[in-house]
């Protein structure tokens, strides 16, 4: 069942080595990942406003690649994700995957975090990932937690 939703896209980062999923790209992977209506604000940021923002929210002096904020008690669900490009390219780099693969996963990590998901303990982080590479494989993915040095197709 398809849920409706309202998707803003920031880009507030320069795209100089690598280019930005498309709004498009963004709608598509939200569509498939969303289990019920909501209002999201996905937001690319540089590296400085990702380690303030990782500062500020959660204590640690580091940008890291995707940071999730779910607005409670709102309905429809609201949020904003908020993925920083240098790391994230980095990360591509060095785990010889797309760029626009781990994009997708990383925009379909943030959207189970916004709908309450989690991988604080084994348990959680089984049932999670389990979703992540099913929503993966239907956008024409490979699984995300299988190293590989062969590049990925697009989805």
């Amino acid at each position: 069942m398809e849920h409706s939703f309202k998707l803003a896209i920031q880009y507030a980062a320069n795209a100089e080595s690598a280019a930005f999923p498309t709004r498009s790209q963004f709608r598509r992977w939200v569509k498939l990942a969303l289990e019920q209506e909501a209002e999201i604000v996905i937001r690319i940021v540089e590296k400085s406003e990702g380690r303030a923002l990782n500062h500020d929210y959660r204590g640690k002096n580091y940008a890291t690649n995707v940071l999730t904020f779910v607005y409670d008690d709102t309905d429809p669900l609201s949020g904003d994700i908020v993925l920083c490009a240098e790391v994230i390219e980095n990360e591509a780099r060095q785990q010889h995957k797309a760029l626009m693969a781990h994009y997708a996963h990383l925009t379909v990590h943030g959207l189970l975090h916004l709908q309450g998901y989690d991988h604080v303990s084994d348990d959680e982080a089984t049932i999670m990932e389990k979703k992540e590479i099913h929503i993966l494989t239907r956008l024409g993915f490979e699984d995300p937690y299988i190293a590989s040095c062969e590049a990925l197709t697009l989805g």
